[in-house]
This record gives structure tokens, C-alpha cells and sequence, in this order.
């Protein structure tokens, strides 16, 4: 059975031992073994980040064996479910009729798991691909345009669209297109879903979408990308995450860049940001009474000129006086790619970087027994950084992080600081950092 494999990577916690049994299947799959296939496929399923199944309550099943085991019927189901063809009762009676055509070993531990998305076995779909790149099985990595800082920089010339930057949660808004009716999903910037911004996602549906159909590189479906803002940061972050009792219907989703579902999903679009701004811009007066949903603002200045320059940063200096971050600078030329580059570049008074959290140091004196700093590294601006982060800290945050320092290795957390320096030995540091939050959208 397929499931055998899942039974075989829960064997041992070692991430090489997992590898190798993900490498044996591989092999398995190439000569031919059918349930390496599925066992391969579905994974891919599982974890493919742009499937998405809308089911939370999957049936197991008890004392069912040699059944037919349709896996050509279970990835049908898959594709109705992803495509929104299949929902709520009817997705609920398909699944169960399925669950009874399965062994209840397979079922139980194979299949239900792939419409789980967690096939609890200690892979994720690093480790698959890791073994499987460049394979039919490797699984898609979500991406998005992502900013450079903009400080030092040779391309800050030219033509460029400047924004407010936000202090929110970045969202990528999939907008599916159907006959049988739209489908809309919210994605953090690492393919992360999120299910409690229902409401902008019903106003994108019922409105939006009826103006796309006339475009023919947007007729599959789109991607808005954009930022939802609330209150605050953290409290936007707590009711982002939450299964219940959710209070973010106040949330606004601000737009600023389109691009077809087709080509994001590849990671590149030629067309140029102008071309993009237009077709939200086409959008406007419907986005303009849509009581969650805004077009970010801008200005356009030419950094060619003295005159540009001088607008740029009194630009940056009102909108960090109005209370955002700093600003994006954007080159209105550039296509969308889904990687880090200076088609976008951001500025703010300070800059921050955000890093993994791989160890705490109690403090010293009046801190003995409680957080001293932060351990921190990670990669930023193609440098690998480490850093103790030793202040940003209340007197409480340094008794709860030490009390739930087990909980606290491994998340990611912004580091405000001057800059990134070099240090003698050629690695890099933060030039006095402060701890600002957690990102747990990352």
C-alpha cells in the first residue's frame, strides 16, 4: 500500500533516514512501482501550496479491506475540491462516499492526511525536494515580488512609482475563475493560507471579478497583491491566525500589483508595472466603494533630476510622519518576478531585517534568570547574519521568552537596526539592533 511508505517515514525521527526513504521511493517510482507513484503524487498534493481543499472534517473509516482503491477517482475529487467545483455538503458526501472505496489503512493513513495538507510524518516540502528536483514529484515553491533595500543602490534613477509602506500583513489574494462559480484564497508571502479574511475575499468575488472577463490574460484567474492592514501589527497577526472567535472584519486590503494566475504560479510576468497599474486603475471605481478593499496611493517622481530627488525625500519624510514605515520605490519599466531584486526597493529612516531565532542567552545582573538576548540568524540581501539581540525587550517579555524559550527557537523575529555590518572575519552583523515583534506570517 502507499500508506506503507508514510508507516515506513514515521520509523525513525532522523531527518537523513527520512531522506532516504523519500530517495527509495524515487527510485521505487522509476521502475515502475505503482504504489511509489501515488505515494509520490500525492504528496505533491499534499503539500503543493496551491491546492487548497476548503475541508477541515475529514471521516476515517474502520475494518475496511481489499477495496478497489480508486486513485484515479481520489484525484478527481482532489481537482473538484482545489477548483471549488465540490463544496460544502456535496464536497462533505463526496469525500465520505470516497473514504469507503479505500482500505481503511490506506484511507486513514494516506489519503485523509492528503486532504488534511499534513501527512504527519516529519517531511515538509523541503525535504521532498530535496530529493526530488527536477522530478514530475517536486513540489512548486510559492513566491512573490519581493523589495530590496534601496540604500547605495545604482538603480535608484529614472522613472519611479512611490508608495507608503505599509505596516501589515502581506497578502497574496488567488482569485480562481469558473463557470460554475469564483474562488478566492488568501496566501501570506511564503504560501502560508489564511481563512479569516473571508469578507474581502466575498467582495473580490462578487465584484471584481466581473471585470476581468473581458481581459484575456486575466480570464483563468489573477492574483491581487497587496497588504491588510488593521489596528496593529500584532493584533492584525493574532486575528490572521486564529480559528475562533475572530475579529477582523475592520481589516482593509490594499492593492498594488495584478498578475495572471498562470504566470505567478511560473514566477515571472513580462508585463511592465505600468501595464499593471492600468488594469487595477481600470478597477477603481469599482475598488473605490468597496468598504475593505483600497488601491494603494502613489506619486510618480523622475530620480534623474534634482527636482525628483528633493521630491523623493520629502515624500519619504511625510509618510513616516504620517506613521508609516518608510516608503517602496518602484520601477514602473520593470516586469513581476517572484524573487527578491531592485524592481522594487524600499526606504525607511532605519532598516530591519527579519531572522530565526536559534537560541536564548539569559541575562546578567538585574536579568539573571530571565532573557538576556536573542540569538538571531539568517539570510538578508544575499548575507548570512548573526546577531544577539539583547534589547526591545519589557521587563515581561524577558520572564515570558525565558519561561517559553522552548517556544520561542525556531520563529522569525524583525530586528530593527542602523545597518548591516562586516566583520572582520567576513561574516555579518546588525549595528545596534532592537527587537521589534514576531513574524509568524513568515
Amino acid at each position: 500500500m502507499s500508506a506503507s511508505w508514510i508507516n515506513k517515514l514515521n520509523e525513525s525521527d532522523s531527518r537523513l533516514y527520512k531522506e532516504d526513504v523519500i530517495r527509495q521511493a524515487l527510485e521505487a517510482s522509476v521502475l515502475g512501482s505503482t504504489n511509489a507513484i501515488n505515494f509520490l503524487t500525492f504528496t505533491k498534493a499534499c503539500y503543493n501550496p496551491y491546492a487548497t481543499y476548503g475541508v477541515k472534517q475529514i471521516p476515517n473509516t474502520e475494518g475496511i479491506v481489499d477495496a478497489e482503491n480508486p486513485w484515479e477517482d481520489f484525484n478527481n475529487l482532489l481537482s473538484l475540491l482545489s477548483q471549488r467545483k465540490l463544496t460544502g455538503n456535496a464536497a462533505r458526501d463526496a469525500i465520505e462516499d470516497m473514504s469507503f472505496r479505500f482500505d481503511s489503512e490506506e484511507w486513514n493513513t494516506f489519503c485523509a492526511p492528503v486532504l488534511r495538507r499534513d501527512l504527519r510524518a516529519g517531511v515538509s516540502e523541503k525535504t521532498i525536494n530535496k530529493i526530488c528536483k527536477k522530478t514530475a514529484y517536486e513540489i512548486p515553491v510559492f513566491g512573490c515580488q519581493l523589495a530590496t533595500n534601496s540604500e547605495g543602490r545604482p538603480e535608484m534613477k529614472g522613472v519611479k512609482r512611490l508608495e507608503p509602506k505599509l505596516d501589515g500583513v502581506r497578502v497574496l489574494m488567488m482569485v480562481m475563475l469558473n463557470d460554475d462559480g469564483n474562488a478566492v484564497f488568501s496566501y501570506s508571502r511564503n504560501g502560508k493560507l489564511f481563512e479569516n479574511f473571508t469578507h474581502i475575499e466575498q467582495q473580490i468575488s462578487d465584484y471584481l471579478t466581473k471585470l476581468v472577463r473581458h481581459n484575456r490574460s486575466l480570464m483563468k484567474g489573477f492574483v491581487l497583491d497587496g497588504e491588510v492592514i488593521g489596528n496593529s501589527f500584532q493584533e492584525l497577526m493574532r486575528q490572521a491566525r486564529r480559528k475562533e472567535n475572530v475579529q477582523a472584519a475592520d481589516s482593509v486590503f490594499n492593492i498594488f500589483d495584478i498578475i495572471p494566475i498562470d504566470d505567478f504560479r511560473r514566477g515571472y510576468w513580462n508585463a511592465q508595472l505600468e501595464k499593471r497599474i492600468e488594469m487595477l486603475e481600470y478597477m477603481r471605481p469599482v475598488i473605490d466603494v468597496l468598504p475593505n478593499v483600497e488601491l494603494l496611493p502613489h506619486i510618480m517622481v523622475d530620480l534623474d533630476t534634482a527636482e525628483g530627488k528633493d521630491q523623493l525625500m520629502r515624500y519619504a519624510k511625510d509618510q513616516v510622519n504620517a506613521g508609516f514605515e518608510g516608503i517602496m520605490i518602484k520601477d514602473v519599466g520593470a516586469p513581476y518576478e517572484c524573487k527578491r531584486n531592485t524592481f522594487w526597493m524600499k526606504w525607511k529612516p532605519t532598516i530591519t531585517v527579519d531572522l530565526e531565532v536559534i537560541g536564548l542567552e539569559e541575562g546578567t545582573g538585574r536579568n539573571e534568570g530571565r532573557l538576556g538576548a536573542l540569538v538571531c540568524s539568517g539570510m538578508d540581501d544575499g548575507k548570512f547574519i548573526t546577531v544577539n539581540v539583547g534589547s526591545g525587550f519589557s521587563d515581561g517579555d524577558r520572564d515570558d521568552y525565558w519561561t517559553n524559550r522552548n517556544f520561542i527557537i525556531g520563529r522569525t523575529c524583525e530586528i530593527l537596526c542602523d545597518v548591516i555590518t562586516q566583520n572582520q572575519d567576513g561574516t555579518y552583523s546588525l549595528r545596534f539592533p532592537r527587537f521589534v515583534r514576531f513574524r509568524d506570517d513568515k
